[in-house]
């Protein structure tokens, strides 16, 4: 079977050739960390043509100007002749009467370059990002790398990787020609084309069977401290338990994960993390990270990418549908997009034995603790169809936390409302029947489409309140309903740099404590003037050894209330990073520490929704 269509899709290739869009990247001839991109054009059908660079991408939700990395554009007609243009913005250019244009050639600096100095841009998420390093990886995420014209991105293209002799390409794409100086690949469209990301490297990848699923796992370790084998178990148990999990609402048959593993001497990257596609997933994360923690990480992270292609990646509105790359709209529900995969991605977790009942409790209760840290009455809603504006999207993160608390107090009213036989993933599998990949859901029609495949117009009430409304959700109550019940308790006053220390991370190369730009900075931070991205070096001289990081937190245990205080910090200033001491007055912050327990005594009607709840069983 696999040869067959081998042939029938390098049939496919010959045949279309003709109107396709050819464009070849070169990955040997670098030139100063720039990677040169060709695209060769089928006959044009207007004299006008716009032709853009991605301003943003789905699954990323934020305006990243692609455009920016690129340089030496040129335009040639028929003749070779140079064309002019007229550069719109980063991400567009126009050209007039251009009919006999053919080819474009530009060259393409990386994004990852850009993350140590974020003074004139935001730093694009790093697994949507790009990476040039000659001889080592190439990260070729197709949106940072290749453009459209407008009126023709559903113009076939035909990708080509110029790429090194012992290179090999991890993709979920099936390479069309037999050569090892080059990948050929046939893509139906430009939303395939960005839809399809590679990673080249010297090859450590794995490929296994999962429940009928052919799954390729590539791995870059700088420093050879991994290979791709280390994590074939993990990897294995995880996608079979997903799979079960999802039964028919999961029809892939090939899934590719790159796995991007950033040391200490290549580019400083800082968004860890994954960005999901229809057939694979890109995933960054620190070298650094012990063995146990990486396999963690794979499984709540791919997880949530994996369960994306029910949703939005084959289930979704008109604006993914059509999506707009050089002016998005977007939707309204990333409550569901994001929120209900990220709770599918605990859910299954409880539900197919790979955590406890009390882990899965502790997941749900730092969640509702996060989302505190944002606006509780903002409507979801609003936020969504805004995230790229101010002051919607510093509320993004939320997504991950209010949206997975929303999409769980759903799914147990869904129970409660049927007497457990239906719950969120059956509302889903559902939603996903009526429409699918090819046949979009209207934005602002979606609460009557859930109410149509549930049956129940009950939780439209829920929807308007808690979803569209500005009503914060009783969590207690749902989880009541569960019997789960809220203990609060409030902790000894304490010093520290953000109001809750677990959000602390470590940068080794550095020595210094960092934080998430979403962490809550503590009062003292704010009083001394601190920002969220400082980096913490020193306490009263005393340096970070985290050899024995014990010791530094101790000493910050014994500080009084209006003790005088020295904090040693780096601050980017542009692309320098600057040594500051930040002095003043300790303030000791008193939290209120909110935990999620089970009743010793629950009801039987709580016990079974609970247990219905846990188990996904009716």
């Amino acid at each position: 079977m696999k040869k067959i269509a081998l042939s029938v899709g390098i049939l496919a290739a010959f045949a279309s050739n003709a109107q396709s869009i050819r464009t070849t990247i070169d990955l040997v001839n670098v030139k100063d960390d720039k990677v040169a991109v060709t695209m060769e054009f089928p006959k044009m059908k207007s004299g006008d043509v716009k032709f853009h660079f991605p301003k943003t991408v789905p699954g990323t939700y934020s305006e990243d100007d692609y455009g920016r990395f690129v340089e030496g554009i040129k335009f040639y007609d028929n003749k070779g002749k140079e064309l002019t243009y007229t550069k719109v913005n980063d991400n567009t250019y126009v050209l007039k009467n251009a009919q006999n244009l053919t080819k474009v050639t530009y060259l393409v600096n990386d994004s990852f370059d850009e993350e140590m100095d974020t003074s004139k841009h935001k730093a694009v998420f790093s697994p949507s990002g790009t990476d040039i390093e000659q001889g080592k990886v190439y990260l070729v995420n197709t949106h940072g790398f290749v453009g459209y014209i407008d009126q023709m991105q559903d113009v076939p293209y035909q990708l080509v990787i110029r790429k090194p002799a012992d290179f090999y390409g991890t993709t979920a794409l099936v390479d069309q020609d037999k050569s090892d100086a080059t990948d050929t690949y046939t893509l139906a469209n430009y939303a395939k084309v960005t839809d399809s990301p590679l990673m080249y490297t010297k090859p450590d990848y794995i490929t296994f069977n999962a429940g009928g699923m052919d799954l390729v796992l590539g791995v870059y370790s700088p420093s050879g401290k991994y290979k791709a084998a280390d994590f074939k178990d993990n990897l294995e148990k995880m996608v079979m338990a997903q799979k079960k999990f999802l039964g028919d609402m999961n029809t892939n048959k090939k899934y590719a994960i790159m796995l991007y593993l950033a040391g200490t001497d290549g580019p400083q990257i800082k968004g860890f993390g994954a960005l999901e596609h229809h057939e694979s997933t890109s995933v960054v994360l620190p070298e650094m990270m012990p063995k146990d923690a990486i396999d963690k990480t794979l499984t709540d992270v791919v997880s949530h990418e994996f369960f994306h292609t029910v949703n939005p990646l084959k289930t979704h509105s008109e604006e993914i549908h059509y999506f707009d790359y050089a002016d998005p709209k977007m939707s309204q529900h990333l409550w569901m997009y994001e929120g209900g995969t990220e709770y599918f991605a605990n859910l299954f977790q409880i539900q197919e034995g790979l955590i406890d009942k009390d882990e899965f409790l502790q997941r749900i209760n730092e969640k509702i603790t996060n989302s505190k840290n944002y606006d509780d009455t903002m409507p979801f809603t609003v936020m969504s169809k805004n995230i790229l504006k101010e002051p919607y999207k510093d509320q993004y993160r939320n997504v991950y936390e209010k949206g997975t608390l929303l999409t769980m107090c759903l799914d147990i009213e869904l129970r409660k409302l049927s007497n457990g036989e239906m719950g969120y993933r059956d509302m889903i599998r559902k939603l996903s029947q009526r429409f699918g990949e090819n046949k979009p859901f209207k934005d602002d029609k979606l609460i009557d489409e859930l109410v149509t495949v549930t049956g129940y117009p009950q939780i439209k009430d829920f929807y308007t309140k808690y979803i569209a409304g500005n009503q914060p959700t009783p969590y207690a109550d749902y989880l009541n309903q569960v019997g789960v019940e809220i203990k609060k308790q409030e902790t000894p006053p304490i010093f520290w740099f953000v109001k809750d220390p677990n959000q602390t991370g470590y940068n080794e190369k550095n020595n210094t404590f960092v934080f998430d730009e979403s962490s809550a900075l503590s009062p003292f931070s704010k009083s001394i003037g601190f920002k969220i991205t400082d980096e913490v070096a020193a306490l009263d001289g005393k340096t970070i050894d985290i050899k024995n990081v014990q010791a530094f937190i101790e000493y910050a245990k014994t500080i009084k209330d209006g003790q005088n205080v020295t904090v040693t910090v780096l601050r980017k200033n542009g692309a320098k990073t600057e040594k500051i001491d930040l002095k003043g007055k300790a303030v000791l912050d008193k939290l209120t520490v909110e935990t999620l327990q089970y009743k010793s005594s629950p009801t039987p009607a709580e016990l079974k929704l609970q247990t219905q709840w846990l188990t996904g069983k009716k």
